[in-house]
Order: C-alpha cells, then sequence, then structure tokens
C-alpha cells in the first residue's frame, strides 16, 4: 500500500507546482538557491556577520540590485559573479523569496 501513495503524493506535488507556476505565482527557489546566498548573507538572509542582511528587503531594490550586478554596473568583490549564474527569473524569484523573509 506504501508503494501506491509514493506515486501519488508524486503527482500532487508536481500538480501543485503546476498550479504555482500557471497563476504566475512566485515558487520558493530550489534550496542550492538559498545554500549560494546563505554562504554569505545568512540563512534565509538573516546575516549575524559584516556582510549585510537580505531578509525583508524591498522586492524591487533586490532584484535591480542583483540585474545591476549582473550587468556588472554596480561595484563588488563576488557578487557580480555571483549574479551572471542567474537568469532574470532566476533573480526575480529570489528578490521576492527574500523579500518575505521577516
Amino acid at each position: 500500500m506504501k508503494i501506491r501513495t509514493i506515486p501519488l503524493t508524486l503527482a500532487l506535488l508536481a500538480s501543485s507546482a503546476g498550479l504555482a507556476q500557471a497563476s504566475g505565482l512566485p515558487q520558493t527557489p530550489p534550496p542550492y538557491f538559498a545554500a549560494n546566498c546563505a554562504n554569505c548573507h545568512g540563512t534565509d538572509g538573516k546575516s549575524t556577520a559584516a556582510i549585510p542582511g537580505i531578509a525583508g528587503k524591498d522586492k524591487d531594490w533586490l532584484e535591480e540590485v542583483l540585474k545591476a550586478y549582473k550587468q556588472g554596473t554596480r561595484p563588488a568583490t563576488i557578487m557580480h559573479q555571483l549574479a551572471k549564474g542567474y537568469t532574470d527569473e532566476e533573480i526575480a524569484i529570489l528578490a521576492d523569496y527574500f523579500s518575505r523573509q521577516k
């Protein structure tokens, strides 16, 4: 009986992800997104070190800053290299996610 619940669970997860995508709702970034940011900005963007936290920052500001890093128009030590690895859609998802962290 447990074997039958696994496909059903996977189907439900896939359909809910599809609904979120179809409705235009932002999705939670994959775990590696948060891990990349957490290396410097802390878990969920809540930094306790010299590097500023990004949790709760304005979504549009975060997206603008990340795109500026990606384009090389904002000075950085490492962010310009990291931001180049994200598409504009991924940057929007990250900005939305971190803006909602408290």
